[in-house]
């Protein structure tokens, strides 16, 4: 169930690369990789965990709510994170010319299935 939510974000975002479903702690439950796609999405994963710890730690203290997502955009490509509860994230990484929007549109309104699934 996991994988076809994540290939179906990545299929239907133009300049889609690859998603996963990874816990805090940088253990992969689930990932997809468009065919022909040389990104290693486990390893953008766990160095983005660490980040996303620090940056739920700093929304506490600030009083901002809780986080929900963040974007973080290079030269060579794009990730796209929604956190999805206490222990676990799913990510889109994006082609630098791939459709921030839509890719955004379809993690805020598919991982919902991911969620369910996880409790």
């Amino acid at each position: 169930m996991f994988k076809e939510v994540l290939r179906e974000v990545v299929e239907r975002t133009e300049g889609g690369v690859a998603s996963l479903l990874m816990g805090y702690n940088g253990i992969p439950v689930e990932t997809y990789v468009k065919n022909g796609a040389s990104v290693d999405v486990e390893s953008i994963g766990m160095e983005y965990s660490v980040i996303l710890t620090q940056i739920s730690k700093a929304a506490g203290m600030l009083e901002a709510g809780a986080a929900r997502e963040v974007s973080i955009q290079a030269e060579n490509m794009t990730t796209l994170i929604r956190y999805l509860n206490d222990e676990y994230f799913v990510a889109l990484t994006l082609a630098p010319h791939g459709n921030f929007g839509k890719g955004r549109f379809l993690l805020r309104t598919l991982t919902p299935k991911l969620v369910n699934e996880l409790i």
